[in-house]
């Protein structure tokens, strides 16, 4: 009988469909998946419509429409006081995940290690596993989830080939500090070490924190990649469309990768998403204080709940720990309870780890909902 045998015999369906599918089943309220229920901006589809209507269906660019690569660059401008080169150093994709897909592709060989903090992205360890690399994971420890760097300099070897760095961080919802950006250049100064900085909530950030990317360092522009995602930013994460920003010699080592992967991104959209980020900088500049007040809320509907948080400081999760309500539960034993008993869906935290601690009890919240989605919820959590 024929028979082939997996690549990735060990990896499972990823958490995500696993409670999606345990929401749809259960018909239960379901903020687990990072996606909005609330529409997208009007102009916005108003322009994808526009878009089309105009005729542009056919192949964009590979490297992305320019007018939106020179949107981007000056977003960066604005924000960084970078000067980005549109033509050199930005690349329109299908989506962050294939975005990081390509970097990693791009600078892993057999053999090569790679530095993820735990807890992570779950794309990050199978594509560095693809090209034959091996990852070192390393728990970051709730609930302030920082990184030891005193821990991690031992960690680091002549195989360590790249570190992956996200921030806002998925799921723990902490950001990088200037402190922390200066201990990872000692880190890597005098190595051949490359960064990829997973920065696609960029723009959701709390209580006047600033978004310090990759690139605004000097002494790390030179070997980091940095991946955003257009869908976050402007509430169309079904446009899957992304981006990726690199000095121009590892760009031109993406693109050699990328131009294989997928040829280019959704014309339409990038024609789309140009002409309103030309029409509407306000979308970006009152991003950060437009889900500030919905975590706000969210965190407000939760007074008189037994459970416990540290406040998002970015991203659109907020963790809440249940250990005062159900400790004898594991983080998915809780969220499969909330689902059956009390109709409401989460993300285990426990599913970002290769080897989550024994005493993690978090489970992960989106607040990218509707007002009424987040009184609805809270008022569930309350009589959890």
């Amino acid at each position: 009988m024929f028979k082939v045998e997996s690549k990735f015999a060990a990896q499972n369906v990823t958490i995500f469909s696993v409670m999606t599918e345990m929401a749809q089943r259960l018909n239960a309220l379901n903020l687990s998946q990072g996606f909005p229920d609330f529409p997208a901006p009007p102009e916005l589809v108003e322009a994808l419509s526009k878009a089309s209507l105009d005729g542009h269906h056919q192949y964009a660019p590979g490297d992305g429409l320019l007018t939106l690569r020179e949107q981007l660059a000056a977003q960066f401008y604005k924000r960084d006081q970078i000067n980005i080169d549109p033509r050199a150093q930005l690349t329109i994709t299908p989506g962050a995940t294939i975005a990081i897909f390509c970097a990693i592709q791009a600078m892993i060989r057999p053999g090569d290690e790679v530095i993820i903090f735990d807890p992570s992205y779950d794309s990050y360890v199978p594509s560095v596993q693809m090209m034959g690399g091996s990852c070192k994971r390393i728990a970051l420890q709730a609930p302030e989830f920082k990184v030891d760097w005193e821990h991690l300099k031992p960690q680091v070897n002549s195989k360590t080939r790249m570190i992956v760095v996200n921030t806002p961080h998925n799921p723990s919802a902490t950001v990088w500090t200037r402190e922390d950006w200066q201990q990872l250049i000692k880190l890597v100064q005098d190595t051949n070490i490359v960064i990829l900085s997973d920065e696609v909530y960029e723009h959701l950030v709390f209580d006047g924190r600033p978004h310090l990317s990759a690139l605004s360092f000097p002494e790390l522009a030179e070997r980091s990649f940095v991946i955003g995602s257009f869908g976050k930013t402007f509430h169309v994460t079904g446009w899957k469309t992304g981006y990726c920003a690199a000095s121009p010699h590892l760009m031109r080592l993406f693109r050699q990768v990328y131009q294989f992967v997928n040829f280019c991104a959704n014309t339409p959209c990038q024609v789309a998403l140009a002409s309103y980020m030309q029409q509407h900088p306000e979308h970006i500049e009152q991003l950060g204080s437009f889900y500030q007040a919905k975590r706000d809320l969210f965190i407000e509907g939760l007074k008189g709940s037994r459970f416990q948080y540290e406040v998002s400081q970015g991203t659109y999760f907020q963790n809440l720990d249940y250990s005062q309500i159900c400790p004898e539960l594991n983080d998915m034993e809780m969220c499969k309870f909330l689902a059956e008993q009390h109709g409401i869906v989460a993300i285990p935290v426990s599913a970002f780890y290769k080897k989550p601690p024994s005493e993690l009890r978090l489970i992960r919240f989106c607040f990218a909902k509707q007002e009424s989605t987040l009184h609805k919820a809270c008022e569930i959590l309350r009589g959890c």
